[in-house]
């Protein structure tokens, strides 16, 4: 669930066709139905938005469908939930979303299923079924997904005689200290609320935590996670990371990655093409490794999915929907949407096609199978939200209070 990177600039020609669509498209008048798509912006801006992406599949699928018009309308991923949400309680319902998936919609009935929509729903990646599924079915379908691990940077290694990444925590504290005495930020830690609860659940599982326990119960306030939580201060109070993590999102974090600044952050694939731009580090200059754990490093990491859904609200529009996500699923668009933003497609058969093209990321989609993913319940929405805005305040004072409250959100929703 929102991926949000950081993707590579399109061509000028894009970026001009970007600029001239206008909000959902014009539907020619002949079409006999019409769909209206509402999809998440991986873009930074006209010249790389993804209203381009769309809109040719659009055109190339009325091309082959004359009679049936897909409108598109992208949405940044800052306003993306919000803004759906607001269609949903207008009544103005989307019939197609990319974006995250709301289970919430599934069980008010709002969704089709999966199989409904879908020629093969067993091309679909199955690390990310139950994710996409209520009530045992599966409505959200994998559209883009990606993986975490942990980047780190040669260069300050070898300056201050660190000669492997971290496996556990002791050690990761220690080579974090090192870069620290060059000038260097040790580890970079973003617990602002760009995503928040992605490297706060990284560092959960590094001690046998999470968010919830394999049968499926809420443990956010678990013993193992306020002492994770704990030694993340030590981390913070030595020193060692970039001063309040509660105010450092993501973003932000990977530049300074690329500029050189950091030793040390788990990292997603939309870092490479940060890398590239900033010029600072060569291919040889950085390394990957797996998630650093208290004990040793993760056999698992953290798997992001963002998903298509499809909207029941007008059911004779069924068969013109199925059309359009089989004809956008295909191959090249799955290979070509990551291509475009260095993420990892969500099908079987194009994660298999991609990992020909681009071997760099076949670290990624080799650890896509054993992914932990985030949880699937419908008050997810709403504890996301909470540890996004609060987790950072856990970092200093006792951190159990913190995640006490989070705790209280998702029983009382569940």
């Amino acid at each position: 669930m929102r991926i949000a990177p950081r993707p590579l600039a399109l061509a000028g020609a894009s970026a001009a066709l970007a600029l001239t669509l206008a909000v959902f498209g014009a539907a020619p008048a002949r079409a006999a139905t019409v769909l209206n798509l509402v999809a998440a912006d991986y873009g930074t801006g006209p010249a790389d938005t993804s209203q381009t992406y769309w809109q040719t599949i659009a055109d190339a699928f009325h091309a082959a469908n004359p009679t049936i018009t897909v409108k598109v309308q992208t949405i940044n991923w800052n306003d993306f939930d919000t803004k759906v949400q607001t269609m949903v309680q207008n009544r103005q319902y989307p019939d197609i979303t990319e974006g995250d998936y709301f289970s919430n919609y599934a069980q008010e009935g709002l969704l089709y299923k999966a199989s409904d929509v879908m020629t093969d729903p067993s091309n679909l990646m199955p690390a990310f079924k139950t994710l996409g599924s209520y009530g045992g079915a599966q409505y959200g379908m994998p559209f883009t997904t990606s993986s975490r691990t942990l980047f780190y940077n040669k260069k300050l290694f070898s300056q201050a005689g660190i000669a492997a990444p971290p496996k556990t925590w002791d050690e990761l504290y220690a080579d974090a200290g090192k870069i620290e005495a060059l000038g260097k930020i040790g580890y970079g830690m973003p617990l602002g609320p760009e995503e928040a609860q992605a490297e706060t659940l990284l560092w959960f599982l590094g001690n046998g935590g999470g968010y919830q326990d394999a049968g499926g119960k809420w443990v956010i306030n678990s013993p193992q996670n306020v002492e994770t939580l704990e030694y993340m201060t030590k981390l913070v109070k030595a020193g060692y990371t970039e001063p309040n993590p509660g105010t450092k999102n993501r973003a932000a974090i990977l530049e300074q990655f690329a500029q050189g600044q950091i030793g040390l952050i788990n990292g997603i694939t939309t870092l490479l093409p940060i890398i590239k731009q900033a010029g600072v580090l060569t291919d040889s200059d950085w390394g990957t490794s797996a998630i650093t754990g208290k004990t040793g490093p993760l056999d698992s990491t953290l798997g992001v999915c963002d998903f298509m859904a499809a909207f029941k609200t007008n059911g004779s529009k069924q068969a013109a929907i199925k059309k359009f996500i089989d004809f956008a699923l295909q191959d090249q668009y799955q290979i070509a949407f990551s291509k475009e933003y260095n993420l990892l497609p969500g099908t079987t058969s194009g994660a298999a096609a991609f990992s020909k093209i681009d071997p760099q990321l076949a670290p990624f989609m080799a650890a896509l199978p054993k992914a932990v993913q985030y949880p699937s319940d419908t008050v997810w929405a709403q504890v996301k939200v909470q540890i996004q805005q609060t987790i950072g305040t856990a970092i200093g004072p006792d951190p159990k209070p913190v995640l006490d409250a989070i705790q209280e959100t998702a029983l009382k929703g569940s």
